[in-house]
């Protein structure tokens, strides 16, 4: 288990995952689909200040993968999405596989080190298992290598995003072993919000991020 775990962290795993797919169907959607985090997305995205389909947002998916999500906010209108994933194979098949979605860009991406990103020429990021496969090992002590790929990432991502931008970042990672991962040096403001759960469900959970003011 604890190798497999690790292997996530690598793009040759996602390549020999991802070609398994028969290029029309998700192989991987990580632990929710679309509808299990609509109401999340409604509050934090649809109905939020800025991030309404009408504000026209920068909308980056960290870890796309085969996900449906991005399909599916350009159903409700957003326009302007990056997907960046650091599989070769799935941006191929993605990139078919929704060419007809004008507006969304699928790009090879290293998450902890988007070079081609502008500082600050982000709208919303948005993570569902991306930072999630970066982690192995013991949750209450992580190995140094896990600790170092979460802060990398997590400093990139507040550097693409704009001042009063927001990331949204969905796990089923405990709160009590995220939350020492997400302080990281101090750039972020926590916001929490418990989903699913609903008789006797699978609980996971919605983190808000946004850049912390400076004091």
């Amino acid at each position: 288990m604890g190798d497999h775990d690790e292997a996530l962290s690598k793009p040759q795993y996602w390549d020999d995952h991802y070609g398994k797919s028969d290029g029309e169907n998700p192989t991987h959607e990580w632990f929710r689909t679309f509808s299990d985090v609509e109401d999340f997305f409604q509050k934090f995205l649809i109905q939020a200040p800025g991030t309404a389909p009408a504000d026209d947002p920068v909308i980056l998916h960290l870890g796309s993968g085969d996900s449906v999500v991005p399909a599916e906010l350009h159903a409700k209108g957003y326009r302007h999405q990056i997907c960046g994933d650091f599989s070769t194979k799935i941006l191929d098949i993605m990139t078919e596989r929704h060419k007809e979605l004008s507006g969304i860009t699928w790009k090879w991406m290293d998450v902890r080190n988007m070079t081609d990103t502008q500082d600050k020429s982000i709208n919303v990021a948005f993570d569902k298992g991306t930072l999630d496969a970066m982690i192995h090992g013991s949750p209450w002590s992580p190995p140094d290598d896990v600790k170092d790929n979460t802060s990398k990432y997590l400093h990139e991502v507040h550097r693409v995003l704009k001042d009063d931008g927001v990331f949204l970042y969905v796990t089923f990672r405990q709160v009590h072993f995220m939350r020492p991962l997400l302080i990281v040096d101090g750039l972020w403001d926590l916001q929490l919000e418990t989903l699913g759960g609903e008789n006797g469900g699978f609980e996971y959970f919605g983190w808000i991020l946004r850049k912390a003011k400076k004091q």
